[in-house]
């Protein structure tokens, strides 16, 4: 393994699309760890190039690939030259499923290959990519890809990522390789699982591939105690994370108790335990509130390599936020009045979710009500087992009757969100429904916005790279009014 070093910073991977190439690019050119978001990329993909790809950049990572009759393949399927006319509706990509199509596999792993590739251009800094462990049937392809193009750091959360060492062991020399899959009500001895066959998915291979540092985003030491103990589950290192992230956070330790707004309430039970995890020798990072210069020498001195930072790059200007959008939420913001709820019910998961509260988004309960319930991207869908032993796939936000066709209950469909859909359409890439209604957003963010008052003024914008030397303390901070 070529050594990438061992970054003091590490750029977090948001929603879909909000960790962008471009962001992930602009922090690695300053030698800190630039992360892509590794969720949906194969719809943001398809999208880009049914919008007729306008500065190029798409096409120009396809030319890369290394199977270049892959790319084409997937260039004929969705590229369409001056964009789709207004209004017209994106064309679907295919579903997640325990036996995925071949079309759908080789999008993603081409479209995983392009962030990467687009997030490495141009410099010689390490740049990760983040997964949801819970995304469990797009892994093995999206892990691929992202090696493919040299990727250096793969980082996984939301779920322990126990069997994710073997899958990069077995990708980078492009073995066939599978995942287990969780399958809700799965009987004792029953098995499911997620194929990928290199070989037979790509038709010609390249030469070996360098395996990249896995990074497992944890809650709690135990978790951490509990990976490093077997060399089979064992990470290159940790990301702690505190539920004051954006996204989701772990369910507190205990009997859920919510305050007067609603929200979960954490205790000292939930506070990781750093000097245990410090004491494992593996690197680790902490995250979660973390946006200061004092908060990494802080964590430089409790044995931490450094810091995770998200919301501070989220709010950036490469960041993958639609632009309006992302200036509306640095003058709320600016004026003291944005609001971000950890929502319990909001994400089809059932673990709390952070939610922007912002007028014209699914935050907005009137927007949620009249958006009509649909579960058509389906990444957080969950696979369940029906009563003759086939796999079906259910999801709280899908409409109410439907899931509970399904065998799930009515009361857990309440207030639950479309993050799928709304995420996307966040970083501008919403589908077109009928009747001209465009996808509302919905925005996720930490809770802690307190290190604008180092980075802005009134609202105004701000590179990546203010961000990286604010929390470095290495230079003064510009002034973009």
């Amino acid at each position: 393994m070529v050594d990438v070093g061992i970054p003091e910073i590490i750029q977090g991977g948001m929603g879909v699309g909000v960790s962008s190439w471009r962001l992930a690019r602009a922090v690695a050119a300053t030698g800190q760890l630039g992360v892509v978001s590794g969720v949906a990329l194969d719809v943001m993909l398809a999208r880009r190039l049914q919008q007729g790809d306008p500065e190029g950049h798409v096409r120009r990572a396809l030319a890369h690939f290394p199977v270049p009759a892959v790319a084409r393949s997937v260039l004929q399927r969705y590229f369409v030259a001056g964009g789709l006319p207004a209004g017209r509706p994106f064309r679907p990509v295919p579903r997640l499923g325990l036996t995925p199509r071949r079309d759908g596999q080789q999008l993603i792993v081409v479209a995983n290959f392009a962030e990467v590739f687009l997030a490495k251009e141009g410099h010689d800094g390490p740049v990760g990519v983040n997964y949801l462990e819970k995304i469990q049937m797009a892994t093995p392809a999206a892990v691929y890809g992202a090696m493919l193009a040299g990727v250096d750091y793969v980082l996984m959360g939301a779920g322990l990522p126990t069997e994710i060492p073997g899958l990069l062991d077995a990708l980078a020399a492009h073995r066939p390789a599978r995942l287990s899959v969780t399958v809700q009500g799965a009987r004792p001895g029953e098995e499911h699982h997620v194929a990928l066959d290199p070989p037979a998915l790509l038709g010609e291979l390249p030469g070996p591939l360098r395996r990249p540092r896995l990074l497992a985003i944890v809650s709690s030491a135990t978790l951490a105690l509990y990976l490093a103990r077997d060399q089979s589950t064992r990470p290159d290192g940790f990301v702690l994370e505190t539920a004051v992230a954006g996204g989701h956070s772990a369910r507190p330790r205990g009997k859920l108790t919510l305050d007067d707004a609603g929200e979960p309430v954490y205790g000292p039970r939930d506070e990781v335990d750093v000097p245990k995890v410090a004491a494992l020798g593996l690197p680790f990072w902490l995250a979660g509130g973390q946006t200061g210069p004092h908060r990494l020498a802080a964590a430089r001195a409790a044995g931490a390599a450094g810091i995770q930072v998200g919301t501070a790059f989220a709010l950036c200007r490469e960041s993958g936020i639609e632009p309006r959008l992302r200036l509306q939420l640095l003058r709320q913001a600016g004026r003291g009045e944005l609001v971000v709820r950890n929502d319990v019910r909001a994400s089809p998961t059932g673990f709390p979710f952070k939610v922007a509260a912002m007028a014209g988004t699914t935050a907005d309960d009137q927007v949620y009500a009249e958006r009509p319930r649909m579960c058509d991207l389906s990444y957080l869908r969950t696979p369940f087992r029906r009563p003759d032993g086939a796999v079906g796939y259910r999801c709280p936000a899908e409409p109410v009757d439907e899931f509970v066709r399904k065998g799930g209950l009515a009361e857990e469909t309440a207030g639950s969100r479309c993050l799928c859909n709304g995420l996307v359409a966040t970083i501008g890439l919403g589908q077109q429904r009928a009747g001209g209604q465009a996808e509302p957003p919905l925005v996720t963010l930490g809770q802690d916005v307190a290190f604008l008052a180092h980075l802005t003024r009134d609202g105004d914008d701000y590179p990546a790279a203010d961000v990286v030397a604010y929390l470095l303390g290495e230079a003064p901070i510009r002034r973009n009014g």
